[in-house]
């Protein structure tokens, strides 16, 4: 069974509510998978397959109305995984008549709930938490309100924020003409430091064996995932939106992440 936890929860309740019940659909498909005693177990999957692309068509449509409420700067971006995820539903219509169907609902189960988990982790939550895309932009500045007072992870934090700053000052150098190349190199040494330091933290929180280490992993897999995902021919084609985009989700996850998770790691459990 998948598990629909805490650290999943955005705090909009149209939108948890629905995550839940997508959560719930893909749970009774793989119970029905596993269930080997019920004759006609793949009619069942098929209905269930069918309301799988419905109920997800339906979420997305009210969660992109509601980011276009509250004028979300990723909304562009989620339309087009939300494409993705139901385009990769709809392989079951093609795949489905195969003679491994097992196989492939299994494949095609684990595909999708990790994709929800990424997705909600790593996109969702930052829905509302992020200033609209007409804002002014500020430079990323560590401050006290951060720590964690955990001295490893507070001065990882700070070559994070760092290495944030230095892609923030490119963009908004106007004598650099040409910023891809420095960029790029930026964006792979935020990325594997980033990779360093969630090895670091979730060593430290084994060490004392924090009971919010699996939530801590989920989130860390679904931010390296989506720094993984960064389209670099789209950056240098469309450079100065593009990398204010990707520096302002960089510097919001950050942020949210570590004031909402990082910092119960240093606070005892009463």
């Amino acid at each position: 069974m998948y598990l629909f936890t805490d650290d999943c929860l955005l705090g909009v309740p149209e939108i948890d509510s629905e995550h839940e019940r997508l959560f719930e659909i893909i749970n009774e498909i793989h119970a029905l998978l596993g269930d080997d005693a019920k004759s006609d177990r793949y009619d069942h999957i098929y209905e269930l397959i069918e309301r799988l692309k419905q109920y997800a068509k339906e979420h997305f449509q009210h969660e992109e109305a509601y980011m276009e409420r509250i004028h979300h700067p990723e909304l562009e971006l989620q339309r087009h995984q939300h494409a993705v995820f139901c385009d990769k539903i709809n392989e079951a219509d093609i795949l489905l008549s195969g003679s491994d169907q097992t196989r492939f609902l299994d494949d095609l189960l684990k595909y999708l709930i990790t994709w929800l988990y990424r997705h909600i982790i790593g996109c969702d939550l930052m829905i509302g938490k992020m200033p609209p895309a007409d804002t002014g932009k500020k430079v990323p500045v560590f401050t006290n309100e951060y720590l964690t007072g955990i001295g490893l992870i507070d001065d990882e934090h700070k070559e994070l924020f760092r290495i944030i700053g230095e892609v923030h000052r490119i963009i908004h150098d106007e004598f650099i003409a040409d910023k891809y190349d420095e960029i790029v190199y930026l964006l792979e040494e935020l990325k594997n430091y980033t990779k360093f330091h969630f090895a670091d933290e979730e060593k430290y929180m084994q060490s004392i064996q924090y009971e919010g280490l699996a939530a801590q992993q989920r989130a860390h897999d679904a931010f390296v995932a989506r720094l993984e995902e960064m389209d670099f021919q789209q950056i240098e084609g469309h450079q100065q939106e593009t990398l204010e985009e990707i520096l302002e989700f960089l510097t919001d996850w950050l942020i949210n992440h570590i004031l909402n998770s990082d910092k119960k790691i240093g606070t005892p459990v009463s």
